[in-house]
């Protein structure tokens, strides 16, 4: 066979078994056997070997994976991935559909056309086609960049590699890729045979598979995708929502089945009502409903905050409940020395992960709910919410239950244990407990302390085992050569971990002083602390009286504090973490940053959707503003989410602004 003749043969069979992949994975309608389908793909990798110039871009061997990559590019999004506003109940819905007539001027008793989507729970990708071919693939990150996994979404077989019809001359197709249940079940019994870690839940399988250095373990994976939309599209425009799913079904891109056009907001609250009952027939997780304006007029008129479109919601459904039964119960030793127990259980899936573990927080919330060894329980998880035994089922009980009891020992180190706060916290006062020691380590590189990527369980547990490190400041005189001789720990990764560490040792007073471990010490009080004193050593010669006077730091605080520094271990150590080449001094916030909230107070209440309650804390305190735990006549601003409760009513009360999260973010992105 001469090239030209190749050339003919690869364009036939390339064709056709896109063709056929289009008709087996996307409409489920396969039109000839598996058999067929695997002798032409054989054919065309024999071609294409022999012939390696010959291979179009959208050539089906590109799925099996393509050579593995050290890293992952970062792309910029043309048209920004943003986030949605959720809405909890049927009745948040209807205020979404109220607010939204509001904001356009529509009248109250309008009705508005609405799609509804179930809402996937995997990962958002992009999608970007040129005259056709895909050309690039990216994860959504943080809205505006993302990361280049073009080789690894190549090998998702519901992908189309060329669109079919006649596409626009660029179209990038927003989806969400996911991991059918089955298939999750599937690779967690491979792992499970090979002794390694189960998935969690098939969402963070998917995550993993997208994200893998070497895209063939991801196509091992058999992941799916449905797509819902587009952002940049060049050539085309569309009055409706539908009228932009058609489009993209016709290119030959997979669209859920489910998708609804309603005519009114009562309709839509409908379809998410009876679905919350029926996900549950379905063979892939999903976690709610996403409700969209069908006009894209409307769309365009109600426009978008920083974070999402005003015109759509994600309307969530509530958590579930299962029932399971308590085989055992552990006790785990903190930091802090404080014991808590944790039920094992049987493992049971429930709201889209395996859940086989849940903490009781300490003997009298175990007395409380009298949950014992060999109950049934009701375990309650919702989204990634951590799972909670609601209560037990004594009516099933046998006779062969056993109560709980915490141990008078430490179950790692044998310590006598003290019993504290009307017995209500127990703890282990041995200060070089091997579970505190590893605890802490841990702590010490979690992100809201020094951020030291790579630190995790596992490794800091082998530093202490082999006695390379014995307090965390032993962290910065670590040699990679040591670290790479760790398990499965190269010597790219040693040094990756070394480098982690050394951009930890500027992280400022407030996360040193919160990756101390210090007892009741969290990192709102770190913050007042260390805008208080200019560095550590400061802090550790105040008098008990000096800390209380900081606002916020009450007795209990300051008596920890005082305690931690008292002992003879920690004497010295401000000066020891400095000559380790740790900033023990407080960093400055930027001024120019600052210069429009300084000195506002804010209160953050209720559940918030966009970032954690730390991470909101954190960026007003960088632009020079205080959040604070409770109302006061001294509070500008309260920002209130899902589940606030008397914070807000109090808030009225004294006549204070108050904000939704949306907001908020949206007051702070200028600054």
């Amino acid at each position: 066979m001469d090239q030209e003749q190749a050339r003919q043969r690869i364009d036939e069979l390339t064709d056709e078994i896109n063709y056929h992949s289009y008709r087996y994975y996307v409409l489920d309608d396969p039109e000839i056997s598996d058999q067929q389908f695997d002798a032409m793909l054989a054919e065309l990798q024999e071609l294409e070997e022999r012939f390696p110039e010959l291979q179009r871009a959208d050539s089906p061997t590109m799925r099996v994976g393509a050579e593995p990559s050290d890293q992952f590019a970062t792309v910029e999004h043309a048209v920004p991935m943003l986030s949605l506003d959720k809405s909890f109940d049927d009745n948040e819905l209807i205020e979404f559909d109220r607010r939204l007539k509001r904001h356009v001027g529509m009248d109250s008793d309008e009705s508005i056309a609405y799609v509804c989507e179930l809402k996937i729970d995997g990962l958002a990708v992009s999608l970007r086609y040129e005259e056709g071919t895909l050309v690039q693939g990216a994860t959504r990150g943080d809205g505006r960049r993302g990361e280049d996994i073009t080789a690894n979404l190549r090998t998702v077989r519901s992908i189309p590699l060329r669109l079919r019809s006649d596409p626009p001359p660029v179209v990038e197709v927003r989806g969400e890729v996911f991991l059918p249940v089955p298939e999750f079940e599937r690779i967690n019994a491979e792992r499970a045979e090979n002794g390694e870690e189960p998935f969690a839940n098939p969402r963070n399988c998917a995550a993993g598979s997208v994200r893998q250095l070497d895209p063939s373990i991801t196509a091992s994976r058999r992941l799916d995708i449905f797509c819902f939309g587009t952002g940049e599209v060049e050539g085309t425009t569309f009055d409706t929502h539908l009228e932009e799913l058609e489009m993209l079904r016709s290119l030959g891109l997979r669209l859920n089945p489910h998708v609804m056009a309603v005519d009114s907001v009562e309709e839509a609250r409908e379809y998410c009502l009876g679905w919350t009952d029926k996900r549950s027939e379905l063979d892939y997780e999903v976690d709610g409903v996403v409700v969209k304006a069908d006009s894209v007029h409307l769309q365009k008129r109600a426009g978008a905050t920083s974070h999402g479109p005003r015109w759509a919601t994600a309307f969530k459904f509530p958590a579930v409940e299962a029932q399971t039964t308590v085989k055992d119960i552990e006790v785990t030793v903190a930091r802090t020395g404080q014991l808590t127990p944790v039920a094992v259980m049987e493992p049971v899936f429930v709201d889209g992960s395996t859940v086989s573990r849940a903490i009781l927080h300490n003997e009298d919330e175990v007395a409380r709910k009298d949950i014992r060894i060999g109950d049934q329980v009701i375990l309650r998880k919702a989204g990634d919410v951590i799972p909670e035994i609601v209560k037990s089922l004594p009516e099933r009980r046998t006779g062969g239950e056993k109560v709980f009891r915490m141990p008078d020992d430490c179950p790692v180190c044998g310590t006598e244990v003290e019993r504290v706060e009307e017995r209500v916290a127990t703890r282990c006062p041995n200060l070089n407990c091997p579970a505190r020691r590893l605890s802490l380590l841990t702590h010490w590189g979690g992100r809201q302390a020094m951020d030291i990527d790579g630190l995790g369980e596992v490794v800091a547990a082998q530093l202490l085992e082999r006695g390379l490190v014995e307090r965390p400041e032993d962290l910065y005189e670590l040699a990679a050569e040591e670290v790479a001789e760790l398990e499965r720990m190269g010597e790219k990764s040693a040094q990756n971990l070394i480098d982690a560490i050394e951009e930890s040792r500027d992280r400022g007073l407030e996360r040193l002083l919160f990756a101390l471990g210090i007892l009741h010490l969290g990192r709102t009080a770190a913050a007042r602390l260390s805008d208080h004193f200019s560095s550590l050593r400061e802090i550790a010669d105040a008098s008990q009286e000096e800390l209380e006077a900081v606002p916020e730091i009450g007795p209990k605080i300051a008596g920890s504090i005082v305690d931690f520094f008292s002992r003879p271990e920690n004497e010295h150590l401000p000066e020891r973490l400095e000559a380790r080449g740790i900033n023990i001094r407080r960093v400055e916030p930027d001024e120019e940053a600052g210069t429009d909230l300084t000195g506002v107070t804010l209160v953050f209440t209720g559940s918030l959707e966009k970032m954690t309650r730390a991470e909101a804390e954190e960026l007003v305190e960088n632009l020079g503003a205080r959040a604070t735990s409770s109302v006061s006549g001294n509070t500008d601003y309260v920002v209130a989410g899902p589940g606030a409760g008397s914070k807000l009513e109090k808030a009225r009360d004294l006549g204070i602004e108050v904000l939704t999260e949306d907001e908020f973010l949206d007051m702070v992105s200028d600054r």
